[in-house]
């Protein structure tokens, strides 16, 4: 009996694998092992969504002003992605000091440049470190209600 498992398994497996893999299916379409899922999330972070504390309407505003005037094609959706924040980089390389890569990427030195506009405009008053303390949140929000 157990050879005759043991001939029918063989004759299964020869049979799946001829027929394009289905024996193999198993192994073929199992779950992601951790170091590609981490793989995958790297790729996928510089999209992540960064407002900042501003609601998706203070969001939406700012979108607005970048499509007007920053070259934002995006969709004003009130979700700040990379493509918000390559079009505010543009702005802030252009007028605050911004001297990094045009990349969407929310670090401490777009922080200092936003910080930098703020305070232009007298809607900050604390230090221009890169950190996106409270006050640079506060002033960020009281900005985007004056576009």
């Amino acid at each position: 009996m157990r050879a005759l498992t043991k001939a029918l398994v063989g004759v299964t497996s020869a049979v799946g694998i001829a027929a394009g893999g289905l024996a193999t299916a198993s192994t073929a379409h199992a779950a992601p092992t951790a170091a590609e899922q981490q793989t995958a999330s790297a790729e996928v972070a510089p999209l992540a969504v960064n407002n900042l504390g501003l609601s998706r309407a203070e969001a939406r505003n700012v979108q607005r002003f970048l499509a007007k005037h920053w070259e934002y094609n995006g969709a004003i959706d009130g979700y700040l992605g990379t493509n918000s924040w390559k079009a505010f980089q543009r702005l802030l390389a252009e007028h605050h000091g911004y001297k990094d890569a045009i990349d969407g990427i929310v670090g401490p030195n777009t922080i200092k440049a936003v910080q930098r506009l703020m305070q232009k405009n007298g809607y900050y008053t604390g230090p221009i470190n890169g950190v996106a303390n409270s006050g640079t949140k506060a002033a960020l929000k009281l900005w985007s209600t004056k576009l």
